[in-house]
């Protein structure tokens, strides 16, 4: 029964990205969320601006007792005060990584659903709290991480296959589309990345200084170990050119959530991003028992 536990924290530091990938790391001027309860943790952020210029943060809750991850959405005003907090999107499979962005006249949210056995796409029919099943999303793979991108007139998206332990941290996958509900036709050279340094999905691509800037998660050493910036020089429907970068710095502020980062994510002026710490206590692994045992509601 394992007994390692990956506990999570959320910071928005006051910087947006491309700053960031110059100085090859996150300063101190980082806003950090809370830490949740025993064994719970928000991870995977990404943001949102709305007209009044507060931030919607959608990230993944996860709670060892249950395993089993729904969105939430976190409203701060423009000081980064909490304004509100609730629940945003669960289906009966685990959620997490909620990308949100804008496209063909509406807000999307592209989750990372593997346990579901597909991709959806899910579409904003309110304020941001009206999250609807729009169309799966047919891949070569069931992917996990699906990261999205509006390119040379395309969308792209960038993925790691669920097939395995190895494909999902080290094999990386594109795929693109003329319109989001496809069809989509995956690269003929997928994987067109095969490195357990810098394949995985990370965080929001976008261009900069003429180049895609992909984060992805360096799990050589141990899952969400950092993050790196994946430069993309060439992608069209033939060829795919990357290289890849230094891992970025941790905060200074991290402090005992120095053990890895696995989400990078742009939102204008500020950036997203999640630390980690390891737990490994006997509490945990009682945790484990009880829940095995019959002991927590789903």
């Amino acid at each position: 029964m394992p007994r390692r536990k990956d506990i999570w924290r959320c910071g928005i530091a006051r910087a947006p990205v491309a700053d960031i990938m110059s100085a090859g790391g996150i300063g101190d001027d980082v806003h950090w969320l809370p830490e949740e309860s025993d064994f719970a943790f928000l991870a995977d952020p990404f943001g949102w601006r709305d007209e009044a210029g507060r931030l919607h943060i959608f990230a993944e809750h996860y709670d060892y007792r249950t395993r089993h991850g729904v969105i939430e959405a976190l409203i701060l005003d423009a000081e980064l005060r909490l304004v509100e907090r609730k629940p945003c999107l669960a289906e009966d499979w685990h959620l997490s990584y909620p990308q949100v962005f804008a496209g063909e006249g509406a807000v999307w949210m592209l989750p990372e659903a593997h346990r579901s056995g597909a991709l959806t796409l899910y579409r904003d029919h309110g304020a941001l709290d009206d999250w609807r099943a729009e169309c799966p999303i047919a891949l070569d793979c069931v992917p996990v991480d699906a990261s999205i991108l509006r390119h040379e007139g395309r969308w792209w998206l960038f993925y790691s296959p669920a097939s395995s332990k190895l494909s999902k941290q080290a094999h990386l996958h594109v795929a693109w589309a003329e319109t989001l509900t496809g069809p989509w036709t995956p690269h003929p050279g997928n994987p067109v990345r095969v490195d357990r340094a810098s394949a995985r999905p990370g965080g929001v691509p976008l261009a900069i200084g003429g180049r895609i800037m992909l984060p992805v998660q360096d799990c050589s050493a141990t899952y969400g170990g950092g993050i790196r910036p994946l430069w993309i020089d060439r992608l069209d429907d033939g060829h795919f050119h990357a290289v890849a970068g230094d891992p970025l710095a941790l905060p200074p502020s991290a402090g005992k959530y120095g053990a890895g980062m696995h989400t990078l994510a742009a939102c204008g002026d500020v950036t997203l991003f999640d630390v980690k710490r390891i737990d490994t206590s006997l509490r945990g692994l009682a945790l484990d028992v009880r829940r095995r045992l019959g002991g927590y509601d789903r």
